[in-house]
């Protein structure tokens, strides 16, 4: 449920304000019924939502799977003017974001979509969204630190919660290791790291819940599949039909 207004400027009725105002003249109607109280919450799944009597055309959900490169932002647009995730995205017309952060040095396994529902409960602690990381770290990671990053390690921020860490593999004097966690903290992995004593030198993310990046490179992404947004849906306990997509879509 979202606010009545919100949802009708995302179906591009109008911009928010000028939303807010249809509300207050009176010329909305959920289920038939005349709105005028900004605060009125709405599915747009659900709902029958109409303007001056003519139904809502619902903005399509898309969601999208990205291998994001180092050196690109993770934000929708850059004052700085450094390319963004939204600039590796060709051909869609939705107004679509990223779920979560990559840092500019981060790469790997990004979500985008413009379904805001599904995004808040990915996001949202109690739902513990998994997500795996390969770290290149600098040194030899004994086990007593992987103990450490396991039981949680004390940031500035708080105690980490629990992870499961594993070394895959050491040469010329880094280790790669393999960090699942389920928190969404900033820069959260490579303060982990850091506070046992082994910088990050790359990072990549290869997991977010099930999703792998598979045969994608950096700056390809696919559709998801209609049978994995409804396996995000009852991962998160968010109701409703995933809309029907392409089921796959790679771009080189």
């Amino acid at each position: 449920m979202e606010r009545l207004q919100k949802v009708l400027a995302q179906a591009g009725v109008a911009s928010r304000r000028k939303c807010e105002q249809l509300i207050l003249e009176g010329r909305v109607t959920v289920n038939g019924h005349v709105v005028t109280e900004l605060g009125t919450k709405a599915d747009p799944h659900m709902d029958r939502i109409a303007v001056d009597g003519r139904p809502i055309q619902r903005e399509r959900h898309v969601y999208l799977l990205l291998f994001k490169p180092r050196g690109v932002v993770t934000t929708v647009s850059d004052p700085q003017g450094r390319k963004t995730v939204l600039d590796l995205i060709e051909g869609v017309k939705e107004r679509i974001f990223p779920v979560g952060r990559l840092d500019i040095d981060t790469s790997g396994l990004l979500l985008l979509t413009n379904d805001g529902m599904l995004t808040n409960a990915l996001l949202h602690p109690s739902r513990k969204i998994y997500k795996t990381y390969r770290a290149q770290v600098e040194g030899f990671v004994s086990d007593e630190a992987i103990l450490k990053l396991s039981r949680g390690v004390l940031l500035e921020d708080g105690m980490t919660a629990p992870a499961r860490v594993k070394r895959l593999k050491e040469s010329g004097g880094q280790t790669l290791l393999e960090i699942t966690i389920h928190e969404g903290r900033n820069r959260q992995v490579r303060r982990m790291c850091e506070a046992v004593g082994h910088p990050v030198r790359t990072l990549r993310r290869v997991k977010f819940a099930f999703l792998t990046l598979g045969h994608l490179k950096p700056g390809e992404y696919r559709h998801l599949t209609k049978e994995e947004v409804r396996k995000l849906m009852q991962a998160t306990g968010v109701s409703g039909v995933p809309d029907e997509g392409p089921s796959v879509k790679e771009k080189a």
